[in-house]
């Protein structure tokens, strides 16, 4: 509802309505976390008011600034402030806070609303994809030019995000790099929901900062005039990014539950709410209350928010680079790419042969951007000449994220969602366990990230068990909407990168050798485009005995097994299973085409055999690698562990007739 003038300043009555609506939202739930909005409100206040660029008649402008709720539990503060601006979210929306289909989920889901910049809530998620949009942002003016480019990224968190491991790393990056427009604040209210910060936490948080290279500033964050010329001095910063502390109390104005735990993740109960809307000298039986004052307040500048939109796009319209802007955020035409072709009889490992792919592609695609946890060489994710980017040198682009793999997964999500770039990273397979937090959320937020995955099995060799993958196909398998892709040879890796650059509802994963694998014959076999159907017959065999399924560098001993077959009289069909995913999409006609249920069908793959039992069936048999591997020449290691060609033919003679073998 909306109710007449104000007893108070306006900025008062601003920052007590977003208390009034975090307060009656959560109450209305009987879930969520009314503390954090309450405890910022001063702060959101002038954020949106005196310093945001954007235009709520065009949400999507991709010239407006960023903002990313880090601490996503605290979202009412979003909502509230996307409500207030007329940016997006109705008054409804706002009153069916955490229920079925409302655009007002419990934390900050990307795509519900416009505003909803990333989905946050895994507590430091929100600070790397800031460092991915300020890092796009930065690249992007090198490029197009600060006429096209120019805006800035704001992150709000608190202390659990500045507790996980992930907003170091990326904070680290961040100062290394010189992201000045990007700018940090801090809810320094002392709370968690244990109780207060000091049981686990004691760190001088501006020093730890400070010593990344990033300009610190500490405030109390509910005095109005304070966070902005704290803010005016971040955006006047211009080589480093800025954290401002804010010293703030969480439920600010509650007479029972200021400064408490109570506040964190719980309704305050009727009966404080009641008590908090006396104290702030709001009517307490009245309910989602914003008053015309405070809509109007924050809407008088929008002719010159909608006036300052047109003008970029009268630029843009008659800018010499809209040519290039278009090719940074327009679809790319694959079939243009000059893609590399590899001699068949040849030995190449997947990851050399997606090297040239990703360098191909990178030729004809401008936005293509992205690096490797301090391991390019071996990923092979190096751009040669393309230079390296560093705080000085934007012109390059060659990201080298040193050896921060989770943030280096969120930076590329926030990279994404900025918009203009195509990212890209790389490292082992095996340190996916470092980056799945963030891999989830790509396939959640369904961000085309590319993630490039190299030494792919147990053929890693003599680095022994700790590098060598062997759940992790598996564990990539399991999360929806994420695409993982294990190439056979080096014309299949080239289909992969076609496949990864064409997905644009979600990530990919490639997964590649460390080993040469040989070229596969295509005169012979089928061609490689089949990957795109993710799975698709290699070779033939009218009326099979059986069918040999595979991925990645077991489709050679696949192959092989067929041709000893052949001697014995079994006539075997291979598959190349490059993505189940893809696989999963095609009807089930098309798939019982490819693997009828009624003829006895094995797996091979270099990792766990669980999940296999999908495809192959109840008759089937898998094989591969149930326990962790060992330090040993990769080749020895695989033939230990039972991949090899014995141990596949003894699979394919445990599910044919014994007729058959007798024949």
């Amino acid at each position: 509802m909306a109710t007449g003038a104000p007893d108070v300043s306006v900025e008062i009555l601003a920052s007590n309505t977003i208390k009034g609506l975090a307060m009656d939202a959560v109450q209305a739930a009987d879930s969520g976390h009314p503390g954090a909005p309450m405890g910022m409100s001063d702060i959101a206040v002038v954020l949106w008011k005196h310093f945001l660029r954007y235009d709520a008649s065009a949400p999507d402008w991709p010239d407006r600034d960023r903002v990313v709720l880090s601490n996503g539990h605290g979202s009412m503060l979003l909502y509230s402030m996307l409500h207030l601006t007329g940016t997006s979210l109705s008054l409804e929306d706002l009153e069916s806070f955490r229920q079925w289909g409302s655009p007002c989920a419990g934390h900050p889901e990307f795509g519900e609303a416009p505003g909803i910049e990333t989905t946050t809530g895994p507590l430091g998620q929100g600070i790397a994809n800031g460092v991915g949009m300020a890092l796009a942002e930065r690249w992007l003016a090198e490029r197009l030019g600060p006429e096209l480019v120019d805006h800035r990224t704001w992150v709000l968190t608190g202390d659990g995000c500045l507790m996980e491991g992930i907003s170091h790393e990326a904070a680290s990056l961040a100062g290394h790099l010189g992201l000045h427009k990007l700018t940090v604040i801090y809810d320094d209210n002392l709370i968690t929901i244990d109780g207060a910060t000091d049981l686990s936490f004691s760190e001088d948080v501006p020093a730890r900062f400070a010593s990344y290279g990033w300009h610190v500033i500490s405030i109390d964050g509910h005095d109005q005039a304070a966070v902005a010329k704290a803010l005016a001095e971040a955006v006047a910063e211009t080589s480093r990014p800025t954290l401002v502390c804010a010293r703030t109390a969480i439920a600010k104005g509650s007479p029972g539950k200021e400064g408490s735990n109570a506040a964190h993740g719980a309704a305050l109960g009727e009966d404080e709410v009641r008590a908090t809307k006396a104290n702030l000298g709001m009517d307490p039986d009245a309910h989602f209350v914003v008053p015309e004052a405070v809509t109007a307040w924050f809407r008088e500048a929008d002719g010159e928010r909608r006036a300052t939109r047109e003008a970029w796009e009268a630029r843009l319209a008659r800018s010499e680079r809209a040519a290039l802007w278009s090719a940074h955020h327009d679809p790319v035409d694959l079939d243009a790419v000059s893609w590399p072709t590899f001699a068949p009889g040849s030995k190449l490992a997947t990851r050399k042969a997606s090297a040239k792919a990703l360098q191909a592609a990178a030729a004809a695609i401008p936005g293509l951007l992205g690096g490797s946890a301090d391991l390019a060489g071996s990923n092979g994710s190096y751009l040669p000449g393309a230079g390296d980017i560093t705080a000085s040198d934007w012109g390059a682009r060659n990201l080298h994220f040193g050896i921060r793999e989770h943030a280096m997964a969120a930076v590329a999500n926030g990279m994404s969602l900025h918009g203009g770039v195509r990212p890209y990273v790389a490292t082992f397979l095996v340190f996916h366990d470092y980056m799945r937090p963030s891999v989830r959320l790509a396939a959640l937020m369904h961000q085309p990230v590319i993630f490039v995955y190299t030494h792919d099995s147990v053929f890693v060799g003599e680095d022994g068990p700790t590098h060598q993958p062997i759940e992790h196909l598996m564990a990539m398998r399991a999360i929806p909407g994420l695409h993982v892709v294990r190439p056979a040879d080096a014309a299949e890796t080239v289909e992969a990168w076609r496949y990864a650059l064409a997905r644009r509802d979600g990530p990919t994963a490639l997964c590649l050798t460390r080993q040469g694998v040989p070229v596969l014959d295509r005169d012979e076999l089928a061609p490689a485009d089949g990957l795109h159907q993710g799975a698709y017959t290699l070779g033939e065999a009218l009326d099979p005995d059986v069918i040999i399924v595979a991925t990645g560098s077991e489709v050679a001993l696949a192959l092989s097994a067929r041709a000893a077959l052949a001697e014995e009289g079994v006539t075997a069909r291979v598959v190349s299973m490059p993505c189940w995913e893809a696989f999963e999409a095609r009807s089930r006609a098309e798939q019982e085409e490819i693997l009828p249920l009624s003829v006895p069908t094995v797996s091979i793959e270099a990792g766990i055999t669980f999940g296999w039992s999908r495809w192959v069936g109840r008759g089937g048999a898998s094989v591969g690698i149930d326990r962790f591997g060992a330090s040993a020449p990769g080749g020895v290691v695989a033939d230990k562990l039972g991949i090899n060609l014995p141990n596949l033919l003894e699979a394919v003679r445990s599910v044919l007739p014994p007729e058959l073998l007798e024949g």
